[in-house]
């Protein structure tokens, strides 16, 4: 008899296979990104489509890879975005690519979740990018303890990077106990390093020759066994999909028009976070600040993270915005200003506090106080942030302080952390008006009814009250 009909079990799309691969290293700054996007740039080129991915939170990276693939670039992580998501976007890339990249975060085991766990639990084989310059046998060490620490992790792998010559190559390659590991080597080159400031890589769009760096690249690799291997003989990859599709999001924003600044200073945007908007109806509205555009007509404003410190003259200098954003927020309009966003809605913006002379830049006055840069790093790491009963996944990661009379209306908390106003862990999130601001960075996914909370779809109701809680000095 056919039961099909009444079967309540749950529906999974179908599951898809392709060739697929994490590039993961021993710690941060060995040159993943640089592999990883040479690695898409090579087969892009060759027709093939590339899908990448970043492991864990970052703005940065996924622009080079988004340049090298042509493609949208999504984070994965266990954590802020969620298994079913990761699975999600891994099985509808690996559905129309004929490669999947995805770029590990920090050293191989660094973080929980991990790269490696990650790998481990949808199967990634991990080819390891190892700065050799200033190494020989312990190269092979360094590979076999990466391979082996954790045992049955899914390997693909080393290839060596900044490497001196033909000769020191082949060093590596010896010191290798299973010569099959050898995906090749990367020479030291100008012509395709990837240039760095305090937060990062420097965005791609912000460098004339940022293609022309990821062929130069690709053309090395290229000459590599990494690169001559055939896409049929990079590891294969079953992804399957979740077993409860998500649901589709209720349009809490339906009618609304949400303007977002997009530009060198305010250029840390998750696509993803764009399509829980367009999915909950909004309408989304971009400007540039730096380009002097016009703050369109909208019911809401998103600020979101980036570099206004770089480039706080012009913004100072920008008098039209600065009286737009006055007369938004004047009209009782919800404005959501994230980390870089809250920093150029202070009434100033300091230099680094050591230096000399320091400059201090008039920005645009929202929020009374003062934002100060400074050489040590302030926050960094996972955190979430509670509306009511929803809650919020996320992240900070910021070199400035700020000093304000503002008490914080709630705190961000760690995963597993009890969340509480006082708690010096987490960042502060204020309320002023219809102005909400906090360093946090959020993965609006990952509750799509705060996320409408933050733009104005219903009041704000942080977790607890904070009518007392002293000034933030994070």
């Amino acid at each position: 008899m056919d039961t099909a009909v009444n079967d309540p079990s749950p529906r999974r799309a179908a599951a898809a296979t392709c060739a697929a691969v994490l590039i993961a290293a021993p710690a941060s700054g060995q040159g993943k990104t640089t592999v990883a996007a040479a690695l898409a740039r090579l087969h892009a080129r060759q027709g093939r489509r590339v899908r990448a991915f970043k492991c864990g939170p970052d703005f940065l990276d996924p622009h080079w890879l988004a340049l090298a693939t042509g493609a949208s670039v999504h984070s994965l992580d266990l954590w802020m975005t969620g298994e079913a998501d990761c699975r999600s976007r891994l099985r509808a890339a690996a559905a129309e690519a004929d490669l999947v990249i995805v770029e590990g975060v920090m050293g191989l085991f660094d973080g929980t979740p991990s790269a490696a766990d990650l790998a481990e639990r949808f199967g990634l084989p991990v080819l390891a990018v190892i700065d050799a310059h200033a190494m020989a046998g312990t190269f092979g060490a360094l590979a076999y303890g990466l391979q082996n620490f954790r045992p049955g992790l899914p390997w693909a792998g080393v290839l060596a990077n900044r490497v001196a010559s033909e000769r020191h190559a082949g060093m590596l390659k010896d010191a290798l106990r299973e010569p099959s590991q050898w995906m090749g080597a990367l020479p030291r080159d100008a012509r395709f390093a990837l240039p760095e400031r305090h937060l990062g890589l420097v965005g791609a769009g912000e460098l004339d020759d940022a293609m022309a760096r990821l062929d130069a690249a690709a053309d090395v690799l290229a000459e590599a066994p990494l690169g001559q291997l055939p896409i049929s003989q990079l590891p294969q990859v079953r992804f399957d999909a979740p077993e409860v599709e998500d649901a589709a999001a209720t349009q809490l924003l339906a009618g609304r028009t949400i303007a977002i600044a997009r530009d060198a200073a305010f250029s840390f945007i998750y696509p993803a976070n764009l399509d829980v908007l367009v999915a909950l109806g909004a309408q989304l509205a971009f400007f540039s600040p730096l380009a002097g555009d016009a703050l369109p007509a909208c019911d809401a404003v998103w600020l979101p993270g980036g570099y206004p410190e770089l480039h706080a003259q012009a913004l100072s200098a920008n008098e039209p915005m600065r009286a737009a954003l006055a007369a938004h927020a004047a009209a009782g309009k919800p404005v959501w200003a994230e980390c870089g966003g809250m920093m150029a809605l202070f009434d100033e913006l300091a230099t680094h506090a050591d230096a000399a002379p320091q400059h201090v830049h008039r920005l645009w006055g929202l929020l009374p106080g003062r934002v100060t840069m400074q050489k040590r790093l302030a926050g960094l790491g996972p955190q979430q942030l509670q509306l009511g009963s929803h809650t919020l996944r996320g992240h900070t990661f910021h070199y400035s302080s700020c000093e304000t009379p503002l008490a914080p209306s709630a705190r961000t908390a760690r995963p597993g952390a009890t969340q509480a106003v006082g708690a010096r862990a987490g960042e502060a999130f204020y309320v002023h008006g219809p102005v909400r601001a906090s360093y946090f960075h959020a993965w609006f996914a990952s509750s799509p009814e705060a996320t409408a909370q933050l733009f104005g779809a219903m009041p704000v109701a942080p977790g607890q009250d904070a009518a007392k809680e002293e000034t933030d000095d994070r």
